[in-house]
């Protein structure tokens, strides 16, 4: 074998293959940066990112004689259908209001004891922005999962608190503490614990399963109280399309200004994402075409040696292996730098992240390798089989 390579190694460009070499680390390193930077903004997505689904929150407009006229600012069937008609939402549900009394009382020995009304609200577990194995109610438990939002805790924590002297709290302590729920009408309230089970960046409402909340109404439901939704989440497609807003100034339909606004950014920063990882793919292509194209020439100058070689009897499998082995190893090699390099820009923007979530925490870098590896491996098979295929034309003497 050494024979055969010290044969065929000649007429090799030294240029062209070094060309080659440093386009496709590029392409490559562009392609897993691309990747690696997506899912790590989709990890701190879940927290508080940027990179999460495009979620608005909307409601009717409440004008000065809704209190007069007995307005209830709900939405019906028919103007849900609209949304769902309107071509720009990808998904649409309902806030669920508690049709029922709540009242909490939370205790922290030594410090504070107080007990307040409330309110719940449910969405539909999709839209729900927490992840927890500690998101479910099963039907008659006596424990109630619920988040919170991220506000309220901060409103505690650096108002109410502050001013009254009293311990702040964190989101650990909050989790590990149980409130006593009571929930009924007409004065009969059954008892209920409450368990905080994470805090919410995106609803700003405190929210319990779905399950529990058609649970509890069926039970509880006090007949006065409307039963059609007066909040919708809306996701939407794409954010920076006009017909949003418009479709939402026509109808008089509320939302937050700044969190349309964010989704916006978020589309903009996808599209740009987007954009770089198809620069860095096409880079890719064009340079696994210089090697091909290399590989021929290569191939094509050296075919009266090649083709002696297949009438002395080497079969093309062993006369096709030193080109196959050569382009390969140059695939590894540029996966191989590419990762070192993904590694150290990686390093470089979540330096830049930990300022804006210092609690962060991202997953490791197995989706950008192993789109790496599956690239290589595509590559090099079918270099292989296009170089296996052109040494037997030669050795059906088609060349």
């Amino acid at each position: 074998m050494n024979l055969i390579w010290k044969l065929l190694r000649q007429h090799i460009s030294i240029s062209q293959f070094a060309g080659f070499f440093f386009a496709n680390l590029v392409g490559v390193a562009i392609v897993l940066i691309g990747i690696q930077f997506y899912n790590d903004y989709q990890e701190l997505g879940n927290e508080d990112g940027f990179m999460k689904s495009d979620y608005v929150i909307v409601n009717k407009e409440i004008g000065a004689m809704s209190a007069f006229t007995g307005a209830q600012n709900t939405f019906t069937e028919e103007e849900i259908d609209e949304f769902k008609e309107s071509g720009f939402v990808e998904r649409i549900g309902a806030f669920t209001p508690s049709s029922f009394n709540v009242r909490a009382q939370f205790e922290v020995e030594g410090f504070m004891n107080f007990s307040t009304e409330m309110f719940f609200e449910s969405v539909p577990d999709d839209f729900v922005d927490v992840k927890s194995d500690a998101w479910r109610y099963v039907e008659g438990s006596d424990e109630i999962p619920i988040i919170l939002p991220k506000n309220y805790l901060d409103l505690y924590n650096f108002g109410y608190a502050q001013g009254k002297g009293l311990p702040k709290l964190s989101e650990g302590i909050l989790g590990a503490m149980r409130l006593k729920i009571l929930i009924g009408r007409n004065g009969e309230n059954d008892e209920f614990f409450g368990r905080i089970v994470g805090f919410s960046s995106r609803l700003n409402t405190i929210l319990v399963p779905e399950v529990f909340m058609q649970w509890a109404n069926g039970k509880y439901m006090n007949s006065n109280v409307a039963k059609d939704p007066t909040r919708l989440v809306v996701e939407v497609t794409n954010p920076a399309d006009e017909r949003v807003a418009s479709f939402l100034q026509e109808r008089g339909y509320e939302t937050d200004a700044d969190k349309l606004d964010a989704s916006k950014t978020t589309f903009v920063l996808r599209v740009i994402v987007s954009i770089v990882m198809a620069i860095g793919i096409v880079i890719s292509l064009l340079s696994f075409y210089i090697l091909m194209l290399s590989i021929f020439l290569l191939v094509q100058k050296n075919s009266a040696k090649l083709e002696n070689l297949l009438l002395l009897g080497y079969s093309p499998a062993k006369v096709s292996f030193p080109y196959q082995a050569m382009t390969i190893s140059l695939n590894v090699l540029v996966l191989i730098l590419a990762i070192v390099v993904m590694l150290i820009v990686r390093a470089v923007y979540l330096s830049y992240f930990e300022s804006f979530f210092p609690n962060m925490s991202v997953q490791g870098v197995l989706p950008a390798f192993l789109a790496g590896l599956l690239l290589l491996v595509i590559v090099s098979v079918f270099h292989v089989i296009v170089i296996r295929k052109k040494v037997i034309n030669i050795w059906k003497g088609k060349e």
